[in-house]
């Protein structure tokens, strides 16, 4: 074969900025968010909200770091309170009894994806004030995806459903 294949081409370019803000709780771990902060670059969002003591690891979010604004707050619920002023649809991504599975799931075009704390999920105050919850099922053990893991497949059904921005 003569041909090379092209390997880390450019990103792809979106017709619109994506509407779509990653809020996260303080977490366990920064490796944690800081592979959140990088799945979501790469897929074009432009926000991620930090809570607590939150530090993007630089080495880990490689490139997103200078291409998004990354927000650090004390804590999430009154920034979910001015998300959902400024027309956020605030979904949740939790293993809850009124969670619908993201297959089924439509997003709205605005919307800020609400992630949980690794061991303890949601705090029950921010998922009284969600709008939705949507989970991941999970087919074998153990019963939950990391946190990293989790963002990264909720970033691509809504990137699915909103290709182009």
């Amino acid at each position: 074969m003569d041909d090379l294949q092209q390997r880390h081409k450019p990103p792809s370019p979106l017709d619109r900025p994506r509407e779509l803000i990653v809020a996260c709780p303080p977490m366990r771990s920064n490796v944690n968010l800081s592979r959140i902060v990088r799945a979501a670059g790469c897929w074009g969002v432009r926000k991620v909200i930090g809570c607590g003591n939150a530090k993007v690891v630089g080495k880990i979010a490689r490139d997103a770091c200078e291409t998004m604004q990354i927000e650090v707050h004390r804590t999430l619920l009154p920034v979910l309170k001015r998300l959902r002023d400024e027309g956020y649809q605030l979904v949740g991504l939790e293993q809850a009894s009124n969670a619908q599975s993201i297959f089924d799931f439509r997003f709205e075009r605005r919307t800020a994806l609400v992630m949980g704390n690794e061991r303890t999920g949601i705090e029950e105050e921010v998922l009284r004030m969600l709008d939705r919850v949507v989970e991941i099922p999970v087919y074998g053990l153990p019963y939950a995806h990391n946190a990293a893991t989790a963002a990264a497949t909720a970033l691509y059904e809504y990137c699915r459903q909103f290709p182009r921005g």
